[in-house]
């Protein structure tokens, strides 16, 4: 999907269109789409959103594969005793996500991992070991980051990555191919950043490698070749990552750190872009701005506002695991109504709400690295979170994703921490939602709206990212 199409996204569909897609009519929708198309009365603009409507139907039955029959098998595979009261039950109460698909209910495909995640009780009866938050690995490394910013005013590590982009042999094709692997850029917390190693290099084997520019919003290295044998795509790069310390009770000049960082913060600016809707989803639809006004109330500190907004994310809105972004047509609205969403979902929330509000936010993403990842998978994991802007302190940051997990585990201190701060942990090569890859994507991309583990496509057409092994391999990672 390219930017074109998914800023139609926010235009209404026809009503029939509407109707036979949330019955799960698809066969009729993409009829419907194909008249509107051949009719001459029909707009362009409404043209190019149901070319964007047809991608969104046909990628919908993947992300709800099952009926509530195999739904049932899945969980009572775990926990025999699961009935179907239970599963319609967490149906009812929106803990499981559903369409309609010719007629019939289908969860999606990725519900009984937000019930484990989510549920301890479901967890616990499924058998699988659940620590107390406060003394999960997980957890232990984050206050163990916490007491080090607390004692020195800020944390820093050097951390060395292997990024990987490998086809499928049934999606390999003799053709021209274009692959972008996203790498770190110069951002608050990313420093020394150097790009060590590619393969191919370029002009190996005719391959043409562009290092992206570090202002780059989704910053790159992309290959171009033409493929004559099936063979991996992948970048080496290090960086240092340094994370301040902010206690958001305490003024700027009250915060531990030298002289000379609080001039940097207090020098810090932001762009107007990141006060600006972005559509189809950093929007201030009615529901945005009446909410944005209930949460606000009379409070008119931005920090303070700020933090209203997250706490509201991080205690309303409950992690749940998303079928593709494309397929919602207003995220932020989605997850105020429904009550759910993952990192991405609540990152843009809380940016649109500070947007609304006159307080300048901005994207961030990227991976989450730390030993934990290291020792146990191997691999860094994609993440999302969101910096916010405050005269005085500068660019802060929050990450509603963990500050939501530790406030439902009840660890307060770590839930306040991600309110202005993360940890070391962090790879960020995106600082704009929906960038634009540099050199552009003919075809649209897998996921249109950011950039964590890579893209590909031929001069024929796109890749998806089911015909792509995408690893992120971390190499060396080590306090300074």
């Amino acid at each position: 999907m390219n930017q074109e199409e998914l800023r139609s996204l926010a235009m209404e569909l026809p009503e029939d269109i509407l109707k036979a897609k949330w019955c799960g009519d698809f066969e009729r929708a993409e009829r419907m789409i194909d008249l509107y198309l051949q009719n001459d009365r029909t707009p362009d603009c409404v043209k190019t959103r149901l070319e964007a409507e047809r991608k969104v139907i046909r990628r919908l039955p993947g992300d709800y594969a099952y009926t509530r029959a195999q739904a049932l098998a899945i969980v009572q595979k775990d926990i025999p005793d699961f009935t179907m009261e239970e599963l319609e039950s967490f149906i009812d109460m929106g803990k499981i996500d559903w369409i309609y698909i010719q007629g019939e209910l289908h969860t999606a495909t990725r519900f009984y991992e937000t019930l484990v995640k989510v549920q301890p009780d479901i967890a616990r009866r499924a058998g699988l070991i659940r620590e107390d938050f406060n003394e999960t690995d997980t957890t232990r490394h984050r206050e163990e980051c916490l007491a080090i910013m607390e004692d020195k005013g800020e944390i820093r590590a050097h951390i060395h990555l292997r990024a990987r982009l490998e086809l499928d042999e049934e999606a390999f094709k003799q053709e021209e191919i274009l692959v972008h692997l996203p790498v770190p850029k110069p951002q608050k917390n990313m420093q020394n950043i150097r790009i060590l190693k590619t393969f191919p290099e370029n002009g190996q084997d005719g391959a043409q490698v562009i290092i992206g520019g570090e202002e780059q919003r989704a910053r790159t290295v992309s290959f171009r070749q033409m493929m004559t044998e099936n063979h991996p795509f992948w970048v080496e790069y290090e960086y240092d990552s340094v994370m301040p310390l902010t206690d958001t009770t305490k003024a700027p000049r009250e915060q531990k750190r030298s002289e000379e960082a609080k001039a940097a913060a207090a020098a810090e600016t932001y762009r107007q872009e990141d006060l600006m809707e972005v559509y189809p989803h950093i929007r201030f639809t009615d529901t945005v701005r009446a909410l944005c006004a209930e949460i606000k109330g009379e409070e008119t500190d931005p920090l303070k506002v700020a933090r209203r907004f997250y706490d509201y994310v991080t205690t309303k809105i409950v992690y749940s695991f998303m079928r593709g972004y494309y397929t919602l047509e207003e995220i932020p609205e989605y997850a105020m109504m429904g009550q759910k969403g993952d990192c991405g979902v609540q990152a843009l929330t809380f940016i649109t709400l500070c947007r609304c509000a006159g307080i300048p936010a901005r994207w961030q993403s990227g991976l989450e690295v730390s030993p934990d990842y290291g020792q146990t998978k191997g691999e860094a994991g994609m993440h999302d979170w969101a910096m916010f802007y405050v005269e005085g302190y500068g660019w802060l940051f929050a990450d509603c994703s963990y500050g939501g997990s530790a406030y439902r585990s009840g660890n307060l201190k770590l839930w306040n921490h991600y309110f202005g701060n993360l940890e070391e942990g962090r790879m960020a090569a995106n600082d704009a939602y929906q960038a634009d890859l540099i050199p552009p994507k003919q075809y649209g991309r897998w996921d249109p709206y950011d950039n964590q583990a890579g893209e590909a496509e031929y001069t024929s057409g796109g890749l998806r990212g089911d015909q792509m092994d995408r690893t992120r391999e971390i190499l060396e990672y080590r306090y300074f």
